[in-house]
């Protein structure tokens, strides 16, 4: 592979004008095909296999054209300290906002409280919902803006007034502003890195047109494979992440074969065959991770790991071919600039803070070993209290009117009028539909945990019912989801007493069902991702040790930052720094995320790192001088992208939206522990207690495995030559690097 590689970069970088215009008419010709696609159809959430989706999918074939799919508002009307909504003055102006509401273009229906008797029991709240049509992606601003100006004009005449619901999401959150800011500080970081403007902005431009070209197919293939408006998010996320990454390192080994002697073309095949290596068992790693979530079982889960998977994989193809010809464009411009002026580079020899580092952990292994883990470990204990849910409207800040109508609700009528669970009946076996339904409703009315069970409602047939059972707690209480266990649980009686069978759903139900889903797949899903990596690694390092440190070292790290996640958004330790405002439960998708993201990170400085020890130590290095040699060569590059991702995943803590704050710092966290503790400090430590074991590989084992030479074994014996065809299509066109004036190197 590496002479494979070899040759791909220097073609790249000899014929730099010809790959610069591929990857041009790749990228214009997606972007094209997304300009021209029909827009991506917001399918929905769906969740096969649980309960909850079950009713809703029963609910659409029974009730056809009453889909709870379309958006809906729910106001808010508090009356004046001392008074009550009955008043004859609120009365009227209550109607009036409802007469209002219910003349939107867009609405289906407003439906009055004084009819509904949607009325608190003191008078001093009351609620109108609001049904639209369509749903929350097909709001037109003018029905947004109307439903604005309906609450003002309620709140002019002196009333308090709130809203929430899907109706008031107005589709923001974090946007392109993170991603320019995430740009700006991996600018910074790389610039402080290369010390060349050239060299800190290359991997950044190769970096934005890997993620152009991704983004533009996943649009272009949006609507024929059923891709969702939200199917990029992740794509985009590690598609920047891991381009950036990626550029760097193949970057920084050209720089350092440029500080041997070599020539252009030279260095740009070296590069490509080591680091590229490198950047090939990196990148697949991370697709494993991603394509990996289809484990989970969730459709939209899957569609987002597949499209993130491929953004990976242009990120790997611009890295192999687009980086070495832009290097070809600036062959010394991303040298430093010390070198440029003076004509000589300096040697990469030299003892530098990561040199100093790895010796500091060689001298003291057993305790820097015992502090990483230790700590880790620490930092973890809190996991074992992990509460997964899916925060709503009381998560978020009290400044919007969305928490401040979800408190109100709570307070006129319960904590569990927020959360109402809506049973749906099926009678088609029972003798007397409307008997068994009543039955039901009798039977879920009188179960502990209930406060108010509704009149049922029938479908055209007669033979179906939905009625919604209020819960006392709220929705993301613990005695909520025993209450939803509880009535599932008298389902099997009350079938053979009535013949008709029933199903709990509602956001409440379905937010339940998916945590529990979800947390059923998390260790399936781990047991894949780290199986299959643990094999790839095997036969990257060709040793036993080095992929179990790697999976063991990435496990510790998830799950401290799971447990410093708990610790702040769940247990509420120092959540007012971070402008944590309600506590609860940790976001369901929140684990499966940080395992796909964190463990594509991971692998890429795993990977990276050992890969320049395995290298030292292939060429004749002891394990002790390959340690520090990797470090020497990989160190700064490693935490250049460490910072980088953490600066960018860190800038998500300020938003307002309590789960971008709980991604944010759970993705920082988590490559703050990974890289710094386990691969700066634990691997160095384990490699050096282990020294030539580390490296040891059963022989019938070793002959089994297929030999991919990521350390440049067969180029440190002298690259194979580039075809001759080559040679001469380029002497025509291309200058001669041979004959082009080098800067001097300078070997310390």
């Amino acid at each position: 592979m590496a002479n494979l590689l070899y040759r791909v970069g220097r073609m790249a970088f000899r014929r730099r004008w010809y790959v610069a215009l591929v990857w041009a008419a790749v990228l214009a010709a997606v972007g094209l095909g997304a300009l021209k696609a029909p827009a991506a159809a917001d399918e929905g959430f769906s969740m096969p296999g649980i309960e909850a989706q079950k009713a809703f999918d029963l609910m659409d074939q029974r009730f056809p054209g009453a889909t709870a799919d379309g958006a809906t508002a729910r106001v808010v009307f508090i009356a004046p300290s001392g008074e009550k909504v009955t008043v004859v003055a609120n009365k009227r102006a209550i109607e009036n906002t409802v007469a209002e509401l219910g003349d939107g273009k867009q609405v289906a229906s407003a439906v009055d409280p004084f009819q509904a008797k949607a009325v608190s029991k003191d008078g001093s709240t009351a609620y109108a919902t609001v049904t639209y049509k369509v749903g929350v992606d097909d709001l037109t601003d003018a029905s947004r803006s109307q439903l604005q100006r309906a609450l003002d004009g309620a709140r002019d005449s002196g009333l308090t007034v709130e809203a929430g619901g899907s109706a008031m999401d107005d589709g923001g959150g974090v946007g392109g502003a993170a991603e320019v800011i995430g740009i700006a500080i991996a600018a910074v970081v790389l610039l402080v890195t290369f010390g060349s403007l050239a060299a800190a902005g290359l991997p950044l431009l190769t970096a934005v047109v890997g993620v152009g070209v991704s983004m533009a197919t996943i649009l272009a293939l949006a609507h024929a494979l059923g891709l969702s408006t939200t199917t990029g998010t992740l794509a985009m996320m590690l598609g920047l992440a891991v381009g950036i990454d990626y550029a760097l390192f193949v970057v920084s080994r050209y720089r350092e074969e440029r500080a041997k002697g070599r020539t252009g073309p030279e260095a740009a095949g070296m590069a490509v065959g080591t680091a590229g290596s490198a950047v090939v068992f990196a990148g697949l790693t991370v697709v494993i991770a991603l394509a990996g979530l289809a484990v989970v079982g969730i459709p939209t889960l899957t569609k987002m790991g597949l499209a993130a998977a491929g953004a990976v994989v242009v990120a790997v193809l611009i890295a192999l071919t687009l980086v070495p010809a832009f290097l070809g464009f600036w062959p010394n411009a991303v040298l430093p600039r010390r070198a440029r002026k003076s004509g000589r580079i300096e040697g990469s020899t030299e003892a530098n803070g990561g040199t100093r580092w790895a010796r500091f952990v060689l001298r003291r292994p057993v305790p820097v070993l015992l502090l990483g883990v230790v700590g880790l470990g620490a930092l973890a204990v809190p996991m074992t209290d992990l509460q997964l849910g899916m925060p709503g409207d009381e998560a978020k800040p009290t400044s919007t009117t969305e928490r401040r109508a979800y408190d109100a609700l709570a307070e006129g009528f319960g904590p569990g009028f927020n959360g109402p669970l809506t049973v749906v009946v099926d009678a088609k076996g029972s003798d007397d539909p409307k008997a068994a339904a009543k039955t039901i409703a009798q039977q879920i009315g009188a179960t502990k945990g209930v406060v108010s069970v509704s009149p049922a409602r029938f479908d055209a047939a007669g033979d179906t019912a939905v009625f919604s059972a209020v819960p006392t707690t709220a929705p993301t209480d613990e005695k909520t989801k025993d209450l939803v266990k509880t009535i599932r649980a008298e389902r099997p009686g009350l079938e053979s007493e009535t013949g008709a069978t029933f199903e709990v759903t509602g956001t409440t139900a379905l937010n339940i069902d998916i945590s529990s889903k979800v947390q059923a797949a998390l260790v399936p899903y781990l047991i894949v991702v780290v199986g299959l990596a643990i094999v790839l690694l095997l036969v990257v390092f060709r040793s036993l040790l080095v992929p179990l440190k790697a999976a063991l070292g990435f496990l510790l790290s998830v799950l401290a930052s799971l447990g410093t996640v708990v610790l702040v958004f769940q247990q509420g330790h120092g959540a007012d720094a971070l402008g944590v405002q309600q506590t609860g439960p940790i976001m369901s998708m929140m684990p499966i995320f940080l395992v796909g993201i964190v463990f594509g990170l991971a692998m890429d400085y795993e990977v990276f790192l050992v890969s320049r020890m395995r290298e030292a130590y292939v060429h004749g290095d002891s394990p002790a001088e390959a340690v520090t040699t990797g470090f020497r060569h990989s160190a700064r590059v490693v935490v250049a992208a460490a910072l980088i991702m953490i600066a960018v995943f860190a800038g998500f803590i300020g938003e307002d939206d309590s789960m971008i704050k709980m991604i944010g710092f759970g993705l920082a966290s988590a490559v703050l522990f990974d890289a710094f503790v386990v691969r700066m400090a634990i691997v160095p430590a384990v490699l050096a207690l282990f020294d030539d074991k580390a490296w040891w590989l059963p022989r019938r084992l070793d002959r089994m495995l297929p030999r991919v030479d990521v350390e440049g074994e067969a180029l440190s014996r002298g690259p194979e030559q580039v075809p001759d065809l080559e040679k001469d299509s380029d002497s025509a066109s291309e200058p001669n690097y041979a004959d082009t004036a080098e800067p001097e190197v300078a070997r310390t």
